[in-house]
């Protein structure tokens, strides 16, 4: 095995490690990017969501109080104004959506699917947990969700939620009396939940790991080239010419030239040494014949 093919095999070897390592962390650091952008996303989303209910509860029920005695306004329901809001968001984002998913609710709408289920199961199961987040796979893609628990903290809730009897008549007459009583206070009874798409941050990360390991794998190349380059013409160029030397001097042939040293790296300190062996042992075998003349 030549010296040029061990080395390359060598190097082969650093590179793919070097390549290994290099795309495994990169890969990992972009697509935790990504799912951080996500889930930045979602933060927003949710707070979002917040500032609307809120909006809805300090500002607009208070309007419509009157009116709400004589006809129930879906408008001064927290719950319906955030929904809207979200609803306004997904005319031109429909893959993103809001939800605030209850296990009894009033609105039908708001009844919480199978996989809704288990988060507001989690957070029954889990009191002091206040957020979880997760994905999962959907039609449209993969999607991260963001959810929190919602918790009856206001006894005010309870005028609408604890028993038929106390609802509200307009409420009664909207939504009828099967659904969205019996709740307690201090009870987690849904999960406010926002749901993001995954698939755009992944794919841009995805486009980001190929360009970068395409131009990691390019100067990888280059480098390849340009030590092989310096390999030639800084060792074995010179090694190869000194090797035919040897072999020449090896079968008596004294009278070949030097060889042209120039430079003080450690390969021209050894054609130095090789030229004055060249000359030594040519004096030697000068002054054996001259010897042999006189005998």
């Amino acid at each position: 095995m030549g010296l040029r093919l061990k080395f390359n095999l060598i190097l082969f070897v650093a590179i793919a490690l070097g390549l290994t390592i290099a795309g495994a962390f990169s890969d990992k650091l972009l697509k935790d990017n990504a799912r951080e952008e996500v889930l930045q996303s979602a933060r927003i989303m949710m707070e979002s969501a917040i500032a609307v209910r809120n909006y809805t509860v300090k500002e607009v029920k208070p309007l419509l109080a009157v009116q709400q005695r004589r006809q129930f306004i879906s408008q001064t329901v927290p719950a319906y104004a955030a929904s809207q809001y979200i609803k306004r968001l997904q005319e031109k984002h429909p893959e993103y959506s809001y939800k605030e998913a209850t296990l009894n609710p009033t609105n039908p709408a708001n009844r919480a699917t199978q996989w809704e289920n288990d988060i507001v199961s989690y957070f029954r199961n889990h009191d002091a947990k206040k957020e979880l987040i997760g994905e999962r796979d959907t039609p449209t893609g993969r999607q991260l969700y963001l959810s929190r628990p919602i918790k009856i903290t206001n006894p005010g809730c309870l005028a609408c939620h604890s028993t038929p009897a106390n609802a509200p008549e307009t409420l009664i007459n909207t939504y009828g009396d099967n659904n969205g009583f019996g709740w307690k206070l201090n009870e987690i009874v849904g999960a406010q939940i926002v749901s993001v798409p995954m698939s755009l941050p992944l794919q841009r990360a995805n486009m980001t790991f190929m360009t970068f390991m395409a131009g990691l794998v390019g100067v990888f190349a280059l480098l390849f080239i340009v030590l092989n380059i310096m390999l030639h013409y800084i060792i074995l160029k010179p090694v190869t010419a000194m090797s035919k030397k040897a072999d020449e001097v090896s079968l008596g042939n004294l009278a070949v030239a030097e060889l042209t040293v120039t430079g003080n790296d450690e390969i021209s300190s050894l054609g130095r040494s090789f030229n004055r062996m060249h000359r030594s042992l040519d004096n030697a075998v000068k002054l054996l014949d001259e010897t042999i003349d006189e005998e």
